[in-house]
């Protein structure tokens, strides 16, 4: 059993919540982990780089002067990526780098990130989060006292809250996310994960039955 200490947003300890490591992963494939991370790079990547060839540049195509007789060395147009203005000699193109893992294997990357995350001690579990109104000083005020204020944290909740969205969206270093739209990517990306305790009932039960679906 994995036994985490709930904490309120004042930083004062609440209690325990403990729960049974496999009902998020059986255990952590630092492969699969490397390959849906390097999935996710990839997929950021925009890929719009492009170059003129030499055909695409502007210029005349006509030899610079006559082939023999000058005491110079052979010369063709000016568009030749050998001169300065002409065109690449091997153009980029843009790219499309996106490619996709099969979608059990993406699921179980989260889980395994997830779990990753308690087994190394990087995760601290909310009592409860709520805002009125939206201010980034209660935010602020809260990293201070949980003891995150130095480094980047994930920010786990069980549904969407626009006052906590608008809270945090000017703090550098921290990602608000709601627990469906987890991923291994973000998971690992961040240094610390605070989860709030509804956050992570969802994410076990949706572990379970993902489990009860596949058997």
């Amino acid at each position: 059993m994995i036994s985490v200490p709930v904490r309120d947003q004042s930083g004062n300890d609440v209690g325990t919540y403990e729960f049974d490591p496999a009902e998020l992963a059986g255990s952590i494939n630092k492969q699969l982990l490397h390959d849906v991370v390097v999935m996710y790079e990839a997929n950021r990547r925009v890929g719009t780089v492009k170059t003129k060839s030499r055909g695409q540049v502007r210029g005349s195509t006509a030899k610079l002067y006559r082939q023999k007789g000058t005491g110079r060395a052979r010369a063709g147009s000016a568009r030749t990526p050998i001169r300065r203005g002409g065109g690449h000699a091997f153009a980029k193109r843009p790219l499309d780098w996106t490619y996709r893992l099969p979608k059990k294997a993406i699921k179980m990357a989260t889980r395994m990130a997830l779990l990753s995350k308690f087994l190394d001690g990087e995760a601290t579990v909310l009592d409860g989060l709520k805002f009125d109104a939206p201010k980034t000083r209660l935010v602020v005020d809260m990293l201070k006292a949980l003891g995150m204020s130095e480094t980047t944290c994930l920010l786990a909740i069980d549904g969407y809250d626009a006052n906590l969205l608008m809270s945090s969206r000017n703090i550098p270093g921290i990602e608000v996310s709601s627990a469906a739209g987890l991923n291994a990517y973000g998971l690992l990306h961040q240094r610390q994960l605070l989860v709030t305790r509804e956050a992570l009932d969802s994410l076990r039960r949706k572990s379970s039955a993902g489990d009860a679906a596949q058997g």
